[in-house]
């Protein structure tokens, strides 16, 4: 089965609220459609992230494409990798293997659902068989203020959910108040994750760390900036909490380094970082040997991703019992099957042909407009600004 045609396409998905994190505010997902077609007429999608530019990341995209054409649908990893080497190490671009791997992944993806599609098997059972049932997640609050993160905390704990998880670093006194009042409104008994998302320097980090200490909290993820991992292992040993790598950590490579030095006690890793599912796959199966759990990490994406990502995490033993997921974050979604709603914190492995989904074109058109207005606003507001002479803003 041979790759005869690949399309991109631009979208956006709005979130249903804003979405508060240390960087400031997103208010959506916004992707790349990938669309693969064979020679028998089967397609597979996938999607990228467009971060920092929707059409620079199309364009690479396009461009890896060329390299796929009249290639076996089946040559996964010698196509990826072929891939990466010409857009990027040989073109003296090797250190930038975290914006590689997005770029690439989107084409991983719709390969795997082309592939099983074509065999009519969920491509975990391509890949060895899922070794669960179901895949657990955490519950992420949402809200500007701590009152807000609060009640939706506790709307998680009525609903079921074991863990719950939250965004911090935006500051000393708001950070504590959040845990304070999310502690408060969940009990004793829940476990609280929270994420600053690199937003403390080393001092910091050990202040608020002894700070938050009294709200029994579980684990801290990435506390410090991901430029050196010896930061990370030193923040550790002091740390009366556990922590997790995040940012610090994008492929086995990544991980290897991390759980040797033992700068965690958790890897947290998503599809998008490690180009697709099967540097997923080996990056996990380098924190397995070193006997540490993989949390799957969530970005601002379709159920595109969430299907891959339960794809990958059926697979691995390993996985970590409070998991990522952004699905619920959204106002709509572009696949109009399975339903993605979780179920006291619990999403069954997904047992349909390829990643398991069916696309919804009406939602996708949808997604396209809203990209096209937002550019046509933003280009709105730059003629404007010229206009009055005005400074320009990019927020």
């Amino acid at each position: 089965m041979i790759i005869k045609k690949i399309n991109t396409k631009q979208i956006i998905v709005y979130n249903k609220q804003p979405y508060h994190w240390s960087a400031g505010i997103t208010l959506g997902a916004e992707v790349i459609l990938v669309e693969l077609e064979t020679s028998d007429g089967v397609i597979g999608y996938g999607e990228s992230i467009a971060t920092p530019n929707s059409n620079a990341v199309k364009g690479l995209i396009d461009e890896a494409s060329k390299y796929l054409i009249n290639q076996k649908v089946c040559d996964i990893q010698r196509l990826i990798k072929l891939c990466y080497f010409n857009m990027f190490q040989a073109q003296a671009l090797c250190s930038a293997p975290r914006f590689g791997a997005q770029i690439l992944t989107g084409l991983e993806l719709a390969m795997w659902d082309a592939l099983g599609k074509s065999l009519n098997k969920p491509v975990h059972e391509l890949l060895g068989g899922a070794c669960r049932e179901k895949i657990d997640y955490f519950g992420f609050i949402q809200g500007e203020t701590p009152e807000q993160l609060a009640n939706h905390a506790k709307d998680f704990v009525n609903d079921g959910y074991k863990v719950i998880y939250g965004k911090i670093g935006r500051g000393d006194g708001i950070d504590e108040e959040i845990v304070k009042q999310v502690r408060e409104s969940v009990g004793s008994k829940i476990r609280l994750r929270f994420d600053p998302n690199e937003a403390w320097d080393p001092v910091t980090a050990n202040r608020m760390i002894k700070k938050l200490d009294k709200y029994d909290i579980e684990m801290i993820e990435q506390p410090c900036g991901h430029q050196n991992l010896k930061t990370l292992q030193q923040i550790r040993q002091l740390s009366p909490i556990s922590i997790a790598a995040d940012q610090s950590v994008f492929n086995s490579v990544d991980v290897l380094n991390a759980v040797t030095l033992g700068a965690a006690e958790l890897i947290v890793l998503g599809i998008h970082e490690t180009g697709g599912i099967l540097g997923f796959l080996k990056a996990a199966a380098v924190a397995e040997a070193a006997g540490i759990n993989i949390c799957i990490h969530g970005l601002h994406e379709t159920g595109i991703t969430t299907c891959a990502a339960n794809q990958a995490g059926a697979i691995i033993s390993n996985l970590d019992d409070g998991n990522q997921y952004m699905n619920h974050l959204l106002t709509n979604d572009i696949i109009s099957s399975p339903d993605l709603k979780l179920e006291k914190g619990s999403l069954k492995v997904i047992k349909g042909p390829g990643l398991g989904f069916e696309l919804d074109k009406n939602a996708v058109k949808d997604a396209e407009d809203k990209y096209l207005d937002k550019i046509n606003e933003s280009y709105n507001y730059l003629d404007y600004m010229i206009q009055n002479n005005d400074t320009i803003r990019f927020d």
